[in-house]
């Protein structure tokens, strides 16, 4: 767990997340694209050592995969013209990134430590609908998903991705509104995971596999980290809406991430055992049961992971326990909650 550092507003939790943007790096930036042509959908942003080592791996080969191309003085790489159709890119990319691995390059990206072993969906348009297949041994490449590739690699790359996150609380019906008046329901993550390891997050969160969409990732991430039944996620679950932000890590890799928000309000009366979250895959170490003010200040603290951090804030503001009255950034933070991460100048 990270020590608590000096109280921190919400606009300094937000933009300790939301924490890039392209202008100052433009010039030394790469758009990877489908191909190298203009006109071809942008899926990523490059840093100058992948670039170079895209071109290494051309020049050692008999066939190369990758082209190369400079449109209005910006570098442009692509897949190579006889790669095409989500199975054979997500061949190229697959091996490649296996390949980096064993060599050893970046190892705080993708060395064996770091490697999740799980595939997540680049798309052409990253805000359009997702509409994976679900084995990936299809030359159909009219829908908007173009491949799949390692989720540890994603960084590397500069694409967007995607996860869920759930808040369970409790509410005094009749005190809406006031910060005790709330409880939520925490978990510390475990101090082995390869990200983060020892901080806290939102009740259910976890990243959208290849092949499943976001609610179904839900229930598959609510079993799994929390032990919590499939009919009553499926019953009492609802989506409120999503997240973006624009995330640079200390390391300088770019990950633009869009998490997908639901809510599970525990209903009054009920059975609260029946809601109650328990670690089962050992990513969560505990969970605890915590008043919203009480989570407010851990979260001032930087304790949360700082993702889960925007969460939380876009719960209170949709709840009302943040509001324009008592919060002087509330524009400035509702609309960061919410970038698009200056896709137009990918």
């Amino acid at each position: 767990m990270a020590r608590p550092a000096p109280s921190r507003s919400s606009l300094d939790i937000v933009a300790a997340c939301d924490n890039y943007r392209i202008d100052a790096d433009r010039m030394s930036l790469t758009t990877w694209r489908l191909t190298a042509h203009p006109t071809s959908p942008a899926i990523g942003l490059l840093r100058a050592e992948i670039v170079a080592q895209l071109r290494a791996e051309d020049a050692k080969g008999s066939v190369p995969a990758w082209e190369f191309a400079t449109h209005e003085g910006r570098q442009v790489v692509g897949f190579s013209s006889h790669i095409h159709g989500p199975s054979a890119r997500t061949r190229v990319i697959k091996e490649l990134c296996e390949r980096w691995r064993e060599e050893g390059r970046w190892p705080d990206v993708i060395g064996p430590r770091k490697w999740r072993n799980e595939m997540y969906a680049v798309y052409r348009n990253p805000f359009g609908v997702h509409d994976e297949v679900l084995i990936d041994d299809t030359d159909d490449d009219e829908a908007n998903y173009a491949f799949m590739m390692e989720r540890s690699a994603c960084a590397l790359f500069g694409v967007v991705t995607y996860g869920v996150h759930m808040s369970i609380f409790e509410e005094d019906e009749h005190r809406h509104g006031a910060l005790d008046s709330c409880r939520m329901w925490v978990p510390m993550r475990s101090r082995s995971k390869q990200t983060w390891p020892g901080y806290l997050d939102k009740t259910v969160a976890g990243g959208i596999p290849c092949g499943l969409g976001a609610f179904e990732s839900l229930v598959k991430e609510s079993m799994e980290e929390a032990s919590l039944a499939e009919d009553v996620v499926r019953m009492h679950a609802r989506v409120a809406g999503t997240i973006s932000y624009f995330f640079r890590t200390s390391a300088g890799w770019l990950q633009p991430e869009i998490q997908y928000v639901y809510d599970l309000r525990i209903p009054s009366g009920a059975d609260p055992e029946a809601y109650k979250p328990t670690p089962l895959d050992g990513e969560v170490e505990s969970f605890d049961l915590l008043p919203l003010a009480e989570v407010v200040s851990r979260m001032q603290q930087g304790l949360f992971k700082p993702n889960t951090a925007l969460v939380i804030l876009d719960f209170m503001i949709r709840h009302g326990y943040l509001t324009p009255e008592d919060e002087p950034d509330y524009q400035e933070i509702v609309t960061r909650l919410h970038g698009r991460f200056e896709y137009e100048q990918w």
